[in-house]
């Protein structure tokens, strides 16, 4: 801008009275007022200061998200388990289970210990081989393995 007026007064009262007296009218109006050198000193000052104190303190909000972050993650994987278990309605467990391979009809079956079949596939070639007790089915007797001939 430039320009000024009453700058000859150097009391800030008659300054002010100065130009009450030769305006045209008193409004309130908003600015952006320069600072002195001294005001922009101190205002970076204060500014490294509140950067500082938000460093810190985001500092101590990262460590007690990773906090929860840690509580929440077992949690989390818990409830994606169950919801996946309830989506197909049953669970995966690792159990003892009984195979049968019934060479005649060439199938391999499982079942788990209340005796229910869990998986039923092809026989493979070696569960089709014989084996030493393996059972002999003989028409009109009563079955025989190979071991009470």
């Amino acid at each position: 801008m430039g320009k000024s007026l009453g700058k000859e007064y150097t009391s800030k009262i008659e300054r002010v009275a100065f130009l009450k007296d030769n305006c045209d009218a008193c409004e309130n109006k908003g600015y952006m007022k320069p600072y002195t050198p001294e005001e922009l000193q101190g205002h970076k000052e204060n500014l490294a200061n509140v950067s500082i104190e938000i460093a810190e303190i985001e500092a101590e909000m990262k460590q007690v998200q990773a906090e929860y972050k840690g509580r929440l993650k077992p949690l989390k994987e818990q409830r994606a388990n169950m919801v996946s278990n309830i989506k197909a309605k049953s669970e995966y467990v690792n159990e003892v289970c009984y195979r049968f391979t019934d060479r005649e009809a060439r199938v391999t079956e499982y079942y788990n210990d209340e005796g229910d079949m869990i998986e039923s596939r092809p026989a493979t070639a070696d569960e089709l081989q014989p084996t030493l007790f393996q059972p002999r089915i003989v028409v009109g007797e009563q079955a025989k393995t190979e071991t009470n001939n």
